[in-house]
């Protein structure tokens, strides 16, 4: 999508100016004349400018969401002076340039400003060609910080393991083909698969990735409420409208919008959502005024859209509309390839989230995770590894996976299927309980064996005290005679 003229603030994120003309400009000082001057002057050499007559106003603007790419900020205003509005806007956006505007002879509080990380300053009364090198050599220095920024995410990509799959190269590889261009992606795949991972890896490849990345999901909310989540509503709109609100589409201007879930949306509300994607522009409920915005869109959902178009539930035009390029996610079940994989990063990042030891699992809960389905795809295994490091025991885990589970031969496969058929069938949990302890003892007899049956350095490989490791022998019943 695009759009000009008009362009409402983006939140998050950190803009990142496409040229000096046509950025946005956030004008603060307490003197109409002034800002009425840099406005014009500012918006006749491409620039689009807001102002606020104080730094109180400026900074309620920053919190609703505007994002200026700089700000032309006077030092001296009455209430809330330059300086402390500065010292507040660098707590809120400190990747946000500020050029501080002074008269001669504010020698001393132009240094205080510069230490207190202003970009740069001007006097007054200002040169109009010394505003404009000004304003050029400060989006330039933005420009290449948010490119070291957003280099520097890229490299620590959190997912940056889950693209090293096999089964999903061809997914990395079509993302990174797509990623520039504006064209509407539709993604799809059952729940749990990562979907809106695929639409966040999207964002950063792309050229767009220092403006925000908006998600919406469109199955959280009723449709008259969804509506107004979209697209925002000005005072009075209905009942409740105390004020006007920007809506997602004004938020995400600049940047990507995700809709999730886009097949629960509402027949009405398809209708609008498809104007927006041919025309880039919308009003806000209880508005006729036209807003632009240039958003990429990307949607998601689990559900077949091609067999709701045929059954009326959703619009042909549009269904063609963001089914430009579709992105397909296979399930878990259909690449077993990946599962080790993925539970090392899982291990990895739950681990170090919650300072917890990373637990190494037992070859039982290997091939008991090998054999299950995953019904939740890779949100299901992500949650059973972060049960599996929070509570460090894997009973928890096993009581999750159906008892089928486990492999043909196993010592605990044949525990499995004895509870399994014998008479009044044992609760889960009591199948969970005697499946962990079966793992525990091979962990533990393996740990001996190693050791030549060394019990002192059995439990330090084991990490437990010597008084653990001879009640856990007793209860196991292990001796040397046994064998591994």
């Amino acid at each position: 999508m695009g759009g000009a003229d008009e362009t409402p603030f983006a939140r998050g994120g950190t803009p990142s100016p496409r040229r000096a003309g046509g950025a946005r400009v956030l004008v603060v000082d307490d003197s109409p004349g002034i800002r009425s001057y840099l406005a014009d002057l500012l918006e006749l050499r491409g620039y689009r400018v807001d102002t606020a007559e104080d730094g109180r106003s400026a900074l309620a603007l920053l919190e609703a969401g505007a994002a200026p790419d700089v700000v032309l900020l006077d030092v001296m205003m009455p209430g809330q002076d330059g300086l402390a509005t500065l010292r507040q806007v660098h707590e809120l956006r400190p990747e946000l340039p500020v050029v501080m505007l002074s008269v001669v002879g504010q020698a001393r509080t132009i240094v205080e400003a510069m230490e207190g990380g202003a970009s740069d300053y001007l006097n007054k009364p200002i040169d109009e060609d010394e505003l404009e090198a000004t304003l050029r050599s400060v989006l330039r220095r933005r420009l290449l910080e948010d490119e070291r920024r957003a280099l520097r995410e890229r490299v620590t990509d959190p997912d940056a393991a889950i693209w090293e799959s096999p089964a999903l190269r061809s997914i990395r590889s079509m993302i990174d083909q797509i990623a520039d261009t504006d064209v509407t992606v539709l993604v799809t795949g059952e729940s749990g698969t990562g979907k809106e991972i695929v639409a966040r890896a999207l964002h950063r490849a792309s050229s767009r990735r220092c403006r925000a990345f908006v998600k919406v999901n469109c199955a959280a909310l009723p449709a008259e409420l969804l509506e107004s989540e979209l697209f925002g509503y000005e005072r009075g709109a209905f009942t409740g409208a105390a004020g006007r609100k920007q809506g997602r589409f004004e938020l995400a201007h600049g940047g990507t919008i995700f809709l999730d879930e886009i097949g629960e949306m509402s027949p009405p509300l398809q209708a609008k959502l498809l104007q927006v994607l041919q025309e880039s522009a919308f009003t806000r409920l209880g508005s006729n005024r036209e807003i632009r915005v240039d958003v990429r869109v990307v949607c998601a959902t689990h559900r077949d859209l091609h067999q709701m178009v045929r059954e009326g539930h959703f619009r042909e035009d549009l269904y063609y509309r963001l089914n430009v390029v579709k992105i397909a996610i296979p399930p878990l079940r259909e690449r077993p390839e990946d599962l080790r994989r993925l539970v090392e990063v899982f291990l990895d990042r739950y681990s170090a989230h919650y300072r917890r030891p990373r637990p190494s699992l037992s070859p039982v809960l290997w091939r008991a995770l090998e054999a299950h389905r995953f019904p939740g795809n890779v949100r299901e295994l992500g949650n059973l590894m972060q049960r599996l490091v929070l509570l460090g025991d894997e009973a928890a885990v096993l009581e999750a996976l159906r008892p089928e589970g486990a492999a043909t031969g196993d010592r605990l496969g044949e525990l499995l299927r004895e509870l399994e058929e014998s008479a009044g069938a044992l609760p889960l949990r009591e199948v969970g309980r005697r499946a962990a302890l079966e793992a525990e003892r091979q962990i533990i007899e393996q740990a001996l064996v190693r050791t030549g049956w060394n019990r002192k350095q059995a439990a330090r490989l084991l990490g437990v005290s010597y008084k653990t490791i001879l009640q856990k022998i007793r209860e196991c019943e292990l001796s040397p005679g046994r064998g591994a």
